[in-house]
């Protein structure tokens, strides 16, 4: 497989100058700190504009306003929240309960000027009285539990949007036992390889990757 360059991504992905110039210091971090931090999976560092920057940068068009506020599920590396800061989404929250990430998400947010914050803690423990419009995460957890996790957080006419990769219909299946849902798929830009062993990736192994997008979410009765 060819290895994605910065100058790739801007091909398929159309950003300012800037905009590229923030991400590249992005990378440039998270080369530095996976030495000490497994940020993401060691196979997946040498095509990081791909298996990590592209797939996250995909799902900014679905973002309507730059201005909605937007939680991120697990951010680990920053990863899809992050990206999404970088680009323009002007109201982000990265939630991850590792210090040691979230050291990491600080940094890159002091480095780039991005405006995204982020919160240190368990998602169930977020403690501000406020709903998002938008709700991301990638290679979390199972459909279910990001359902669980995103209902108490998300507007009534919030959306969610998850990357997922080949089990993405049993997931589904699973979850729409538990929760009322409006789902669109969408297929993602990029083709996941089987060979990624970090915490997040072992969920991003099954071909083909896509997009879940989830609107008008409310749990099943019984």
């Amino acid at each position: 497989m060819d290895v994605l360059t910065a100058a790739g991504f801007k091909n398929s992905i159309d950003v300012s100058r800037e905009t590229l110039d923030r991400l590249s210091i992005y990378v440039d971090l998270l080369n530095k700190w996976q030495k000490s931090i497994n940020l993401v999976g060691p196979k997946t560092v040498a095509d990081v504009w791909q298996r990590h920057i592209l797939d996250s940068a995909q799902l900014f068009s679905y973002i309507e306003n730059r201005d909605n506020l937007v939680f991120d599920l697990g951010s680990g590396a920053g990863f899809p929240g992050l990206v999404l800061a970088i680009m323009g989404a002007k109201n982000v929250v990265l939630m991850e309960s590792n210090q040691k990430k979230c050291s990491f998400l600080g940094e890159v947010i002091r480095q780039t000027a991005c405006p995204a914050k982020v919160f240190n803690g368990r998602i169930k423990d977020y403690p501000e009285q406020k709903t998002a419009k938008y709700i991301t995460s990638r290679a979390l957890a199972p459909l279910d539990q990001l359902c669980a996790w995103s209902y108490p957080l998300l507007v009534p006419e919030g959306k969610c949007l998850f990357l997922k990769g080949g089990t993405y219909k049993q997931e589904l299946t699973l979850c729409q036992k538990k929760w009322n849902i409006e789902v669109q798929i969408h297929p993602s830009l990029i083709d996941l390889d089987k060979d990624g062993d970090g915490d997040k990736d072992v969920l991003l192994q099954n071909l083909p990757g896509v997009l879940i997008e989830l609107g008008k979410l409310s749990p099943r009765d019984g």
